[in-house]
């Protein structure tokens, strides 16, 4: 669910040419070598086919598979169910399951496809194909947080309701893969998701649902410690892993380049590089005959065995006509 908006550290928001792409952290699993999906699921009106021709063609290498994120992309045929539009296994479906705006009471909404969701772990449970289903929480930074006070002590605290929102929001889902990721973004004018602009990442705001900033800058630090006290609430109240989705430029207009961007080791989704063509598929973290690839945050690569996906087409105002398509290396899940 990526937006294009380009917030500087020292506190000025530049709106990228992004569209709001409707649906949480678009993700497209891509696990290779076979595979079809699952059972029903869906929020959200279904995108046309067409426009480009399925072709039965697998993802690569071995383990990666294709997949989707977010709103509802409608999967024709039988069980085991193939990835729309370009072909191959449905390996795959992210959603969210909720929304930091949602539990303020600030109207934001939530996109979860019953039917993809459903669809994936067909394909898991029954065919053996993909990870199945997973989530995304839609998080807030430390300016939406109705007792800011500028401690790292407070960020924390804040962070760690919002997991354990998360954790309460879950169960009503059928989650099969062990990563939860924090969906960490600069949504720009989204008023179905969220009332904030920077969803609190680098202003506060004078309330949660205002949308009125009262301080137009929050340190790195600070915001690094929202995203800690989710991650360690998460793992400690939980078996699952703490996961980020976001991407290099949107990552850095929030924690900076410095030590509290660094994430060496929690797990990552990035949606750059992107594109709105599906021409090209992606093999391995490049789309073929191409030289677009996958750029990862925090100090990571692609060769980090912390680099799960890739959303590839669909996100960051890339409408491609049909929905959010990602890659997923499940050699590598946890």
């Amino acid at each position: 669910m990526a937006w294009r908006v380009f917030p500087s550290r020292a506190g000025g928001r530049g709106i990228g040419p992004a569209a709001l792409v409707t649906g949480g952290a678009a993700l497209l699993l891509v696990l290779a070598a076979a595979g079809a999906g699952n059972a029903a699921v869906s929020t959200g009106a279904a995108p046309r086919q067409g426009g480009v021709a399925a072709v039965a063609a697998a993802d690569g290498p071995a383990g990666f598979w294709y997949g989707t994120d977010s709103r509802t992309i409608t999967i024709s045929g039988s069980a085991p169910y193939s990835e729309p539009v370009i072909g191959g296994a449905y390996g795959g479906y992210i959603g969210m399951v909720g929304n930091w705006s949602h539990r303020e009471g600030c109207g934001g909404i939530i996109v979860w496809s019953w039917a993809n969701g459903g669809q994936a772990n067909t394909n898991l449970n029954t065919y053996h194909q993909g990870i199945g289903s997973g989530a995304y929480w839609f998080m807030a930074g430390p300016g939406v947080d109705p007792h800011y006070n500028g401690t790292t002590a407070e960020a924390n605290a804040w962070g760690r309701q919002q997991a354990a929102w998360a954790l309460s929001d879950i169960p009503k889902h059928h989650i099969t893969y062990p990563v939860v990721f924090m969906d960490i973004e600069i949504p720009g004018n989204a008023p179905n998701y969220t009332p904030a602009d920077d969803n609190g990442w680098n202003s506060v705001y004078t309330s949660p649902c205002s949308g009125t900033v009262r301080i137009s800058y929050i340190p790195a630090a600070v915001d690094r410690a929202d995203l800690n006290g989710f991650a360690t609430y998460l793992t400690g109240h939980s078996s699952y892993k703490a996961g980020v989705y976001s991407a290099p430029d949107i990552w850095a207009s929030i924690f900076g380049t410095g030590t509290a961007s660094k994430i060496p080791n929690t797990y990552e989704w990035t949606y750059e590089s992107f594109t709105s063509s599906l021409a090209h598929h992606p093999y391995g973290w490049c789309l073929s005959g191409t030289t677009t690839c996958a750029r990862f945050f925090g100090g990571q690569s692609s060769a980090s065995k912390y680099a799960l996906m890739w959303q590839w087409s669909g996100g960051g105002g890339s409408s491609n006509g049909h929905g959010d398509f990602d890659q997923i290396d499940g050699n590598r899940t946890p």
